[in-house]
């Protein structure tokens, strides 16, 4: 019997399923943008693949994250602190692609006065 593993806080039940909550949420919010972006009818370029690439990856670490915090591992804090990072980290990462893509379109906007 490891003492130091019997003594290993753990996060309160209540608490780990609301960030489960939150999570899923914000997962589902990124895969709509990509979605989204996936059904719009103007021609892909070759600069939306930085944006795009940002989009995926930030999902894929979202994703990774929230596998992290279903198991029941994620009750003990040390494995509950590093899916929050990851899932932050994921969710700032996506949303760098969303901002990549407004900011892209509107130096395109600017540039040529229409999209595509």
């Amino acid at each position: 019997m490891n003492l130091d593993h019997d003594k290993e806080q753990l996060v309160e039940t209540l608490f780990r399923n609301g960030t489960l909550t939150v999570s899923g949420i914000v997962l589902s919010f990124s895969l709509g943008f990509l979605a989204q972006w996936g059904a719009n009818p103007l021609p892909w370029r070759l600069w939306d693949a930085p944006p795009v690439l940002a989009l995926i990856v930030g999902i894929i670490i979202q994703f990774r994250a929230l596998w992290m915090l279903l198991g029941i591992e994620s009750l003990k804090r040390r494995v509950f602190e590093k899916a929050n990072r990851l899932f932050f980290i994921g969710a700032a990462t996506t949303g760098t692609g969303v901002f990549l893509a407004i900011l892209m379109d509107l130096a395109e906007l600017t540039i040529h006065g229409h999209p595509g």
